[in-house]
């Protein structure tokens, strides 16, 4: 009998397992079948029309425009598992290449170069004299207790369970008022209430972006969005080796193997609901067969306004985690949902996604920010909301026409008030959300002619303003204990396997791809019995003196 893989979710790190199967295990792609609620996952953009088409997609009186919920940053040196995957990916745009050659070519041809991270009402861009952003702002207390996170053995991270990142910084809180943590709380969205565990990750597996974390020189930016720059690509490729992909429907149980001692994990059946006509089916999972689960997806009930409707909260519990938490009631080792996805204040974030009809705005921005578009984050740090914006380089989208703008923002604390706005963020429209935006950028504007002196101009020129609300943007990053998330093939499991940034893998980082994807080769490998040597060769850069030379002499800038 053919052996068949069935993937809960249709996101990148099921998509990798697919490939993973096909490329180094020798399947074919009929002996796989994805299931998943949309086709965008958490890696999206798209016309907002397309977001109104999907199953869990807003009702909109506004569906002009794009929409991309969030993006994640890549980095050449860290994503080792990316490169590798989408080596093996045909580019949609250039015949002959690869997906990894299309997004470096772009790089190389467009390097991140940011030259006004940090902004602020008093010293307006943060490009100079004692509060420049070049300058860590770190005193000796912060030194201290920074380098002491990050020299902790991998071994000792229990000494971390349920930590946040004020308690290890208890006793020098300053730190949350240097530019260092302004800069690396919203370029990776960390909060104070965060991690510390996550903390000690990212300073060791990210201490070569340590350097230069106020330029941003690391980040390597995709041609497009990620949609239509990753995950198109990878389903174009899965979808032409056979993989069978079925929308519309979530997996609601697994059905497991009553064993003797009710130790051994065996999924022998899973329970299906087509979410547009309600009828529910079941599988039976042969004692071969392999399931691979998205444990959780920091997407999961999203909340979407237009330019003059604010989003309703979505109270839903996050629905590819209440599948995982169904699974805990049944084995006791496979973790605890609910520490990430039963605490909104520690994970919530809002973003918004504007589009007009002209390049007025876009231009404003760039004479304001001083830099070009495509070079990576801007933020005001004294906003209440902790705002930013990303001007990616234009086009954003395949479809956006010439004479269009594309920008994205977020907010990361959306239950305060704005400061131009009085009322929540989370409340606000899109209409409102700019409104904010612009009374951002007027304060920082040092021009005789300020963007505030044509707002008929710039209101002329949009066409939405797309705001969405994010329970879990940052929910993988919430304080954990060692044994809250589940291994990616857990103890004495046979054929269940979780591939999210909620399984537990030693060494790398969550919020990022290479963590889906190198926890589907983990999965992949493990089950076909192939030597974990062969895994892709992760770099230790923590391990290598110079640059942790350079980190150190960061320290004191």
């Amino acid at each position: 009998m053919t052996q068949h893989a069935y993937m809960i979710g249709s996101g990148i790190g099921n998509l990798a397992a697919a490939v993973y199967l096909i490329r180094d295990g020798g399947w074919s792609g009929d002996q796989i079948t994805m299931y998943g609620l949309n086709t965008h996952g958490a890696n999206d953009g798209d016309t907002v029309e397309a977001y109104t088409k999907e199953y869990s997609g807003p009702k909109l009186a506004n569906t002009k425009g794009f929409l991309a919920e969030g993006g994640r940053m890549l980095n050449d040196a860290t994503y080792e598992n990316l490169w590798d995957l989408f080596r093996s990916i045909p580019s949609l745009d250039n015949p002959g290449q690869s997906v990894t050659d299309d997004i470096l070519d772009f790089d190389q041809a467009h390097p991140t170069h940011d030259v006004a991270r940090l902004m602020d009402k008093t010293n307006g861009l943060r490009i100079s004299g004692k509060n420049s952003y070049s300058k860590m702002q770190f005193s000796m207390k912060d030194r201290a207790l920074l380098t002491k996170l990050m020299m902790m053995p991998e071994k000792d991270e229990e000494k971390l369970n349920d930590l946040s990142i004020a308690e290890w910084f208890k006793n020098s809180p300053h730190i949350f008022t240097t530019n260092f943590w302004y800069m690396w709380e919203t370029t990776f969205a960390f909060k104070k209430e965060s991690s510390a565990m996550e903390l000690r990750r990212y300073m060791n597996r990210m201490i070569l972006e340590f350097s230069r974390i106020n330029t941003l020189e690391g980040v390597t930016r995709t041609p497009y969005n990620q949609y239509e720059s990753l995950i198109l690509p990878l389903r174009q490729y899965l979808t032409d080796k056979g993989v069978e992909f079925v929308s519309n429907v979530k997996v609601t149980a697994f059905d497991f193997a009553d064993t003797a001692l009710r130790d051994d994990i065996i999924v022998n059946g899973l329970e299906i609901e087509d979410v547009v006509s309600g009828k529910k089916t079941k599988i039976k999972i042969a004692d071969d067969d392999y399931v691979f689960d998205t444990n959780g997806a920091i997407t999961d009930s999203a909340s979407i306004g237009d330019l003059d409707t604010a989003i309703v909260e979505n109270k839903e519990y996050a629905p590819s985690a209440a599948l995982w938490k169904q699974a805990t009631e049944h084995f006791y080792s496979l973790g605890n949902p609910d520490k990430f996805f039963n605490d909104r204040p520690q994970s919530e974030w809002m973003s918004f996604t504007v589009t007009t009809n002209n390049h007025y705005l876009l231009n404003q921005i760039v004479r304001i920010t001083q830099q070009q578009p495509g070079n990576a984050l801007n933020t005001w740090v004294d906003s209440n909301n902790l705002l930013s914006i990303v001007v990616h380089h234009q086009p954003h989208f395949k479809a956006q026409k010439e004479n269009e703008s594309i920008f994205w923002g977020y907010a990361m604390f959306p239950r305060e008030n704005g400061d131009y706005v009085d009322k929540p963020f989370i409340e606000m429209t899109g209409r409102e959300i700019l409104t904010e935006l612009i009374g951002h950028l007027n304060e920082v504007d040092d021009s005789a002619d300020k963007i505030g002196d044509h707002l008929d101009e710039i209101w002329q020129s949009i066409v939405n303003v797309i705001p969405v609300y994010m329970p879990y943007a940052s929910a993988l990053f919430n304080r954990r204990a060692v044994g809250d998330r589940p291994a990616v093939v857990p103890e004495h499991s046979k054929n269940l396997a979780f591939i999210s940034q909620f399984s537990e893998m030693p060494f790398d980082m969550v919020f990022t791809e290479q963590y889906s994807i190198r926890a589907a080769q983990l999965s992949v490998y493990k089950f076909l019995g192939i030597s974990q040597s062969k895994l892709t060769k992760l770099h230790h850069y923590e391990k290598d003196a110079k640059i942790l030379a350079r980190a150190m002499k960061t320290m004191f800038r």
